[in-house]
């Protein structure tokens, strides 16, 4: 395959993989981070890792335009809840040591 082709590949995967979490609404971000490690603001803060790379300025807030589809504030007031107790200390113990 060549490199091309291969750009376009991951591309169109990472266009899937945010729709999907654009329409899974109900799975909140703390339940991505104890389950996989990761969540929207982790795919937005490589985003905007990516961008930096490039040489292209990019605020917090575009980019997670980019992966929420909407400002963050907004998706946090329609989607967003409280975590749980449990939620909590499931991140708390499985949460990264940098």
């Amino acid at each position: 395959m060549d490199e091309q082709t291969r750009v376009e590949l991951e591309a169109a995967v990472f266009r899937r993989l945010v729709e999907h979490l654009r329409g899974r609404t109900d799975v909140q971000n703390i339940d991505l981070m104890n389950l996989a490690g990761f969540c929207r603001n982790c795919l937005s803060n490589w985003y905007q890792d990516a961008a930096g790379e490039k040489g292209i300025e990019l605020d917090k807030a575009a980019a997670r335009e980019v992966v929420y589809g909407m400002p963050y504030d907004e998706w946090k007031a329609k989607y967003q809840s409280e975590a749980s107790a449990e939620q909590q200390a499931a991140f708390e113990k499985n949460k990264p040591q940098h």
